[in-house]
């Protein structure tokens, strides 16, 4: 019963994200494959979420070729849910790797900030932010859509 209690409590003392068009999104920061912080906050104009390999992979491809300054110029975030990789994996391989690439992963190391933004595991969920406020949210499986969309964004 005191566990149960504990729990209960633990949630409601944990903030809430919101995931719903025309509700704010609660500010958060994680550290990148750099381990440097990135908070999200109303700069951002576009979050992209990938839950899994597969998303991530969606990302990787529709950035190809692109320069280091494409997604700051865009006011988009790339945010990784990694919580499901083996931490050996990760130390060994997958970081080192990540650390290569010419665009900014946000790490979501536990999968808590990432679970608060429901979408398709497989694919890369776009979330439209107008100062912090959730204005419309997509889905995108093709890397050859995913780049047509981040291309129709304005830059700096």
């Amino acid at each position: 019963m005191k566990i149960a209690l504990l729990l209960l409590l633990s949630a409601l003392s944990m903030p809430t994200f919101a995931a719903t068009v025309g509700e704010p999104l609660t500010p958060w920061t994680l550290q990148d494959q750099h381990d440097q912080p990135y908070t999200l906050d109303a700069n951002t104009h576009v979050l992209l979420v990938a839950r899994n390999m597969d998303g991530s992979k969606l990302v990787k491809a529709a950035l190809e070729g692109q320069t280091k300054e494409y997604l700051p110029a865009r006011h988009v975030a790339f945010l990784a849910d990694i919580h499901g990789m083996p931490s050996l994996i990760g130390k060994m391989f997958a970081l080192p790797k990540m650390r290569d690439y010419n665009y900014r992963v946000v790490l979501d190391r536990d999968g808590s900030i990432a679970a608060h933004y429901p979408g398709p595991e497989d694919q890369v969920l776009w979330l439209q932010l107008d100062n912090g406020t959730l204005v419309s949210q997509q889905a995108f499986s093709n890397a050859d859509e995913l780049r047509a969309a981040l291309e129709k964004l304005p830059t700096l």
